[in-house]
Formats: C-alpha cells, sequence, structure tokens
C-alpha cells in the first residue's frame, strides 16, 4: 500500500464527534496486535473482572509512569478476528469533551500505537476479508448520510445488496470465458458453440447492468443532494417562500422591498432528497451598493442552482422586470411559483396562468398564509424524476465510481457482442470479456488498484 495508508502496527483514533461540552461519551478506539497490551498497560479494574472478547470491563484510565487517574471509563475488548476490523479491537468509553479523550488518545500513541490515517480502519477491515470495497463505501454514505432515505440507501449497500448482483454477473461472465477458452484449447474434442445462446446470455447480463446503472443519478441526489434558489424581484414573496416552506423564521419578511440583502439558506428533506434552499435578494437596478453585491450574488446563486424557483407576485402580474429576470434564468431547470394568489381574484389568476403558459411547471402559492406550499414540493419531484428511468424496486443506489466501473463493463459486453457478429476469432472474444471481468471485480474490490483505494479511504472521518 502506499504510504497514505501504511496498514502496519497498532493504530488509535477518536472514534467520535468531538464537541465542547455537548458529548457526554468519548470513544477511543484502537486496533492491531498491540491493542490488548496497551489496554492491560492503561486500564486499572478494580475488583475480580473477567479480560475476555467481546465483554464490558469497568475501571480507571491511568498513566502507566505515574499511576495518575486520567478518567473513570468502560473498556469495551472485541478479540480477533470477531471485530471489525478482524484484528484484537479495543475502545476506551470516557466522557465526553475534548481534554479526556485527547489524554486517553494521547497516552494510546505513546504506549504503542500511532495515530489511524483517515478510513484506515474500514480499510483494514476490507483488506482483512470482512467487507467488500462496495460495503466500505456504504458504511461512509451512512456515516454523511443527510437524510433517511440515504441511510436507507446506504444500510442496503452494508448488507450486501449491491455485490450479491455484481458477484453474480462477475459469475456468469467467467463461465461464458470459460466455455469460451476451452474451445480455444480443445475445440476439436467438444460440440460446436451455441452462439446465439452465447449473445443472448450476455445481452442479458448487459440488460441488469443497464438496471443498476438507473439507480446512478438517483444515488447523486441521496448523496449531494439538491441546490434550489428561490429567484425573482423584491418583495414577491421570496423569504416568506423560505420561511412556510421550511416551517421558520429564517428570512426576514417586510412589506420593504430589498429586505433581503445576502443569500439565506435553510436545509429541507423533500421526498428523501436532501435540499440546500437558497433566498436570494430581489434581482433589480439599484445604486446601494450593499443591495447590489446582493444582487449580484443572487445571480451567481441561480446560475449555481439545480433548480431555479422562479417566484412572481400575482397582485402585480407579469411585468417587464420579471421578462428581465426570466430571459436570466429560463435556461435552468426552474419552476415558476406565482405568490400572493391570497390577494387577487381567479379571473386574474386565469389571466396569469394564460400569459405564462409557455413555462412549465408553474404553482400557485399564498406562502405567507402558508397556502399550498405542498404543491411545491411535488412539482419539484416531478423535475428531478423528468425523463429518467425509475427503479423504484431497487433499493440501492450507486455512486459515481461504480457507475464508471458498471458503463466499462456494459461497454465491453456490447463490444463481444459485436466481435460475434464480426465471426472474429475466438481469442478476440476473450479479450472484452476480461474487460468486462475485470471492471466488475473493481466494483467488488477482487480486483482493485492501490490508488483507487487511496481515492476512497481518503474521504472517510478519521477513526472510521
Amino acid at each position: 500500500m502506499s504510504e497514505i495508508f501504511a496498514t502496519t502496527g497498532t493504530i488509535a483514533a477518536i472514534a467520535t464527534a468531538i464537541v465542547p461540552q455537548q458529548g457526554s461519551v468519548g470513544i477511543v478506539r484502537v486496533s492491531g496486535s498491540s491493542a490488548m497490551h496497551i489496554a492491560r498497560t492503561l486500564f486499572y479494574t478494580p475488583g475480580e473482572q473477567s479480560w475476555e472478547s467481546h465483554r464490558i470491563l469497568y475501571g480507571y484510565i491511568r498513566h502507566p509512569q505515574t499511576t495518575k487517574v486520567i478518567d473513570e471509563a468502560l473498556l469495551l475488548i472485541m478479540q480477533a478476528p470477531r471485530s471489525y476490523t478482524r484484528e484484537d479491537v479495543v475502545e476506551f468509553h470516557c466522557h465526553g469533551g475534548i481534554i479526556a479523550v485527547q489524554q486517553v488518545l494521547q497516552l494510546c500513541l505513546e504506549n504503542g500505537s500511532r495515530l489511524a490515517q483517515p478510513g484506515e480502519f474500514t480499510l483494514r477491515a476490507f483488506l482483512n476479508g470482512r467487507l467488500d470495497l462496495t460495503q466500505a463505501e456504504s458504511i461512509s454514505d451512512l456515516v454523511g448520510a443527510k437524510s433517511s432515505q440515504a441511510a436507507q440507501f446506504a444500510l442496503a449497500g452494508l448488507q450486501g445488496k449491491l455485490a450479491h448482483p455484481i458477484r453474480n454477473l462477475r459469475a456468469q461472465c467467467l463461465d461464458i470465458l470459460a466455455e469460451i477458452e476451452a474451445r480455444i484449447d480443445f475445440e476439436e474434442d467438444l460440440p460446436l458453440l451455441d452462439y446465439e445462446r452465447i449473445i443472448s446470455q450476455i445481452a442479458a447480463i448487459a440488460a441488469e447492468i443497464s438496471q443498476l446503472l438507473v439507480t446512478a443519478d438517483r444515488g447523486e441526489l441521496l448523496r449531494t443532494g439538491l441546490k434550489v434558489a428561490i429567484v425573482g424581484r423584491p418583495n414577491v414573496g421570496k423569504s416568506s417562500l423560505l420561511n412556510a416552506w421550511s416551517r421558520s423564521d429564517r428570512a426576514i419578511v417586510t412589506n420593504l422591498p430589498g429586505t433581503t440583502r445576502d443569500v439565506v439558506e435553510s436545509q429541507l428533506v423533500v421526498g428523501g432528497i436532501p435540499i440546500q434552499v437558497l433566498d436570494t435578494a430581489g434581482i433589480r437596478e439599484t445604486e446601494d451598493q450593499v443591495e447590489k453585491i446582493g444582487v449580484e450574488r443572487s445571480q451567481k446563486a441561480a446560475t449555481a442552482a439545480d433548480l431555479v424557483l422562479f417566484t412572481i407576485d400575482a397582485s402585480h402580474g407579469w411585468t417587464p422586470a420579471d421578462d428581465k429576470i426570466y430571459t436570466q434564468v429560463k435556461h435552468r431547470p426552474l419552476i415558476l411559483v406565482v405568490n400572493k394568489i391570497d390577494l387577487v381574484n381567479e379571473s386574474t389568476i386565469d389571466h396569469l396562468r394564460s400569459q405564462t403558459n409557455n413555462i412549465q411547471p408553474q404553482i400557485f402559492t399564498a406562502a405567507a398564509q402558508n397556502h399550498r406550499i405542498d404543491t411545491l414540493e411535488t412539482a419539484i419531484l416531478q423535475v428531478v424524476n423528468a425523463g429518467k428511468a425509475q427503479a423504484a424496486d431497487m433499493d440501492l443506489a450507486i455512486n459515481q465510481r461504480q457507475q464508471a466501473a458498471l458503463v466499462r463493463a456494459k461497454t465491453s459486453l456490447e463490444q463481444v457482442q459485436t466481435t460475434i457478429i464480426e465471426q472474429l476469432p475466438f481469442d478476440f472474444w476473450t479479450i472484452d470479456l476480461r474487460g468486462a471481468i475485470h471492471a466488475l471485480s473493481e466494483i467488488t474490490g477482487e480486483e482493485v488498484t492501490e490508488s483507487v483505494l487511496d481515492r476512497i479511504f481518503s474521504r472517510f472521518c478519521i477513526g472510521k
């Protein structure tokens, strides 16, 4: 392995988030051949307690030279191979905060361990065969999940629901490869190869890969979320829309135009998708330097957003200022929000609807009265799902690395089909079949390079 992951020796790290005066418990995790020695050196157990695997001991963490008590704590023992890393693992469960856990970690480092690199505990679990690469990545996704649905998909990956179909597809490719290679070596002793059957099998494998690829967009959305910008001219109710949607008072609401001078953010979850909502300053010509900066930031936010909620005031109708803003944002994914419909009658709403019929989708709300906010969420989900095949029966979602490997595997299989149709020798078939097998093996980690491992595990937090 590279220097980033020198997976020898005993490692230690703080395994819990450390927040001053917030956490009640802090955990220091130690893994490796010296873990038990370090535990016996630092941990004093009063009375008769058995130092057996998968037991929790009560006692004190003491400095080995001065015998000064550092903390009152619990010690969890998990001896190999029945541990997360399949090495000897001990965990010191001490009081939370900053000082206690840092002192315990320092004692571990002074008595036979080194500080773990990001993701090194999980890397050891992978290298020792406890996890495959899809499960390791799912652990990272579970820790960083921004919604309950994202956590469920991560948990499905951790349970092997992606690894199983990938291994099955790889096994099918290996069977086909073995049959073809047998013809290369013993063609005279074997019956003629059923070309149509081989083509059909390869097509079926490619179709299964296509089904897995369908989940890539959903996986990306669940992991990174959606950035939504509320854009419009001043005083159309953008801040009221944000407050009603987020059920908070994040943005200041007044009748004065230009109240919002900067971009206000709020984090929401819609249909299991994490959403970062940006309430922007009203876009208009102004000589006020502070407001001008806010307008510029609003325009940048609209450009960078995945989706724009272009908001207009129903009581003012479609104005030249709205038309100018629409020209700037119409090339982005967009929903027209006609706000303040409580201030107008039905005929005005019908006129506005016909006037803006070319902008779809559109919703009509009264944000200040919290009216029809649910239609906004429905419209957002429709835009997200528009034009994308859905795999509602699949409870997994692949990431970008897995997607790239699956695309390579599918391309290789398509090339095998072309090679067969063009009646090229069996040797040519095997080249692309091996390419497909290699790509599938990369997903689970059966064939993987150091650089790939470095890239994956360096994104983990220290202690995981």
